[in-house]
């Protein structure tokens, strides 16, 4: 027999189902996002893999260009680059700025990465891009944002495209479908730990 308190909950529920459902079925359009992962927390670049490997695991053919970071293997390459064809990816930094501390030489490694972004843009077969630290590059002004806003503003209408890195330019927020600021609650840097194989690479 079921308590006056279960009852409750299942009608509560019901109701919550039936306004889920019908705020659902409102929403038909159908089209490629551009997603911006941003904020001084951890995560930015962990996020945009989760969602890369959801594209790869409904078959959607992927690629990825890496701003600034150098051309270290990371974890989340190598396994990823065991799907094959499937996705490219090019890491054509030569590392942070910070670590170059040649700026002519960090405009034209973000230079080498925004012309293979285009083309894998272009690419008809590729559904989804990653655009990792494109932000970086914004930020120090390695690259026009105005150029950049509109070329992803343009893109076709199938193609999603995520954008990660700090401090992401205003322009670019107001262009984008999604945006996803991480903030820093608390960070085991801070405590003396360095980063870790399985966790930052």
């Amino acid at each position: 027999m079921e308590t006056d308190e279960a009852a409750r909950h299942r009608a509560k529920m019901a109701n919550r189902k039936a306004a889920q459902d019908a705020e659902v079925a409102e929403k038909t359009v159908e089209k490629g996002l551009l997603i911006v992962h941003t904020g001084k927390g951890k995560g930015k670049s962990t996020a945009a893999w989760g969602l890369l490997l959801r594209a790869l695991g409904r078959g959607l053919a992927c690629g990825v260009v890496q701003f600034g970071k150098g051309a270290w293997q990371t974890g989340e390459r190598t396994a990823l680059e065991r799907l094959g064809a499937q996705l490219q990816w090019y890491t054509l930094g030569e590392g942070f700025t910070w670590e170059t501390q040649d700026r002519g030489r960090d405009v034209a490694a973000a230079q080498r990465a925004w012309a293979k972004a285009r083309e894998l843009m272009d690419d008809p077969a590729i559904r989804m891009v990653v655009l990792d630290e494109l932000n970086i590059a914004l930020r120090y002004d390695h690259l026009d944002i105005a150029e950049v806003v509109a070329t992803l503003s343009a893109r076709r209408p199938d193609l999603h495209v995520v954008v990660t890195g700090r401090n992401a330019k205003q322009e670019l927020i107001e262009a984008a479908d999604l945006v996803t600021e991480m903030t820093l609650v608390k960070h085991h840097f801070a405590a003396g730990v360095k980063a870790q194989e399985g966790i930052e690479f």
